[in-house]
């Protein structure tokens, strides 16, 4: 690839394979998120940490993706992606070989901080892929990426769960390790070479953050819809592996890390979502997928004893929250395209400290209050999430990508 301009509407160089090595490397990156879920009565029993503690290990990548979206992904408006995405994997690769090595929870927190700061691969690849795609493709070519994504957020659990039963909890950040390798070549590669048109100071750069978030209703609305359901998705499957494991179920880790194949639903919601965006509108497509969403929570509330209630609900949550975010994520870009990653940056900082707050609560609100206890957190934020979505500045969003797209 040469080292030229890229990344308007009217000079659109993605290609067929180059977005599905994009795809597959976001599924690869967030995938780290999620490692630990499946595994966590495993480091609980091997490193001495109490049920209450355990959620700090999955709310640590979480905080830890939630400062990179910041201070890290501002950085894919200023320098080129490439090699943003060069010292990330390296430094992702490292964070999995300390998670390896530690001896205490505390070691544990550090590494899994560190692993989300490195996961910010994914937001450099999603802006950019979004960048290199036609108006008229750019709900499919997210649509694409968002399957990746989910495909890396759901199987990431069954695939620890493997792991972890054959070769112990160790071994999942083994091959976090071997992954982010094996990716970090291949996106060097074969990723373009992009000259970003802004030139900013690093402090000015990040202040310019919150001048997009003050000066957007749509986005700060959007982050806190995406975050309150991303919130009540993370208190779920941070609570579905200590649920299974229990009485009547007593299921190994990796008995609870088949529920991610299951929930491969998820990656229909998010196709869906793609072809349908345009013509029904972000708005409507969110709302929609949130009553899937509600479905889902109160089957999986009120038949939580019964496999195949887990079964249905986990089927309906998925596919209502990658429908949702797939709709809303199509909203947000279309914002400013000229600050594509800090926009993005913005609303995906909203959407993961709402995951890190499900992590840590959901697994609080579970030992005091059982499943059912998470169920009825679960469907409180997913009530103030679809009333965020529709609120009336939220239209402004909509109204845009439609005029947007008429003037095509």
């Amino acid at each position: 690839m040469t080292n030229t301009q890229i990344g308007t509407d009217k000079s659109p160089i993605i290609s067929t394979k180059l977005l599905l090595l994009m795809s597959t490397a976001i599924a690869a990156s967030v995938a780290n998120l999620y490692y630990s879920q499946p595994i966590l009565p495993e480091m609980g029993k091997d490193l001495g940490i109490n049920g209450n503690d355990l959620g700090l290990i999955p709310a640590a990548c979480q905080l830890g993706y939630a400062v990179a979206l910041l201070f890290i992904s501002p950085l894919g408006d200023n320098m080129p992606r490439k090699k943003l995405i060069a010292i990330l994997s390296i430094f992702l690769i490292a964070a999995s070989l300390m998670a390896v090595a530690a001896t205490s929870l505390t070691l544990l927190i550090i590494a899994c901080f560190i692993i989300g700061l490195s996961a910010n691969i994914t937001q450099q690849l999603i802006p950019f892929a979004a960048s290199l795609a036609t108006v008229e493709k750019k709900g499919r070519v997210i649509g694409t990426l968002m399957t990746g994504l989910t495909i890396g957020i759901l199987l990431s659990r069954t695939l620890s769960g493997v792991i972890g039963e054959n070769y112990g909890w160790r071994g999942v950040f083994i091959m976090s390790a071997t992954l982010a390798l094996l990716f970090g070549l291949l996106l060097q590669l074969f990723l373009p070479l992009n000259k970003p048109d802004t030139k900013m100071l690093y402090p000015k750069l990040i202040g310019s953050m919150f001048v997009l978030c003050k000066q957007h209703a749509s986005l700060r609305y959007s982050g806190i819809a995406g975050g309150l359901w991303f919130a009540a998705f993370n208190a779920l499957w941070v609570t579905l592996a200590l649920h299974v494991s229990q009485a009547p179920f007593y299921y190994n880790a990796q008995q609870a890390g088949l529920f991610g194949i299951i929930a491969l639903a998820g990656v229909s919601g998010a196709k869906l979502s793609g072809l349908f965006v345009n013509r029904l509108g972000p708005q409507k497509i969110i709302s929609l997928g949130l009553i899937v969403v509600t479905l889902g929570f109160i089957i999986s509330g009120l038949f939580g004893q019964y496999v195949s209630g887990l079964i249905i609900g986990v089927i309906c949550i998925d596919f209502g929250i990658f429908c949702a975010q797939v709709a809303n994520q199509v909203r947000v870009f279309t914002i400013d395209p000229a600050a594509q990653s800090r926009i993005n940056g913005v609303y995906m900082l909203f959407y993961f400290i709402g995951g890190a707050f499900g992590s840590l609560v959901g697994v609080k609100v579970f030992d005091q209050f059982g499943w059912t206890g998470v169920s009825i957190f679960s469907l409180l934020l997913i009530a103030f999430s679809f009333m965020a979505n529709n609120m009336p500045l939220n239209i402004h969003s909509t109204s845009r990508l439609t005029h947007h797209q008429k003037s095509k």
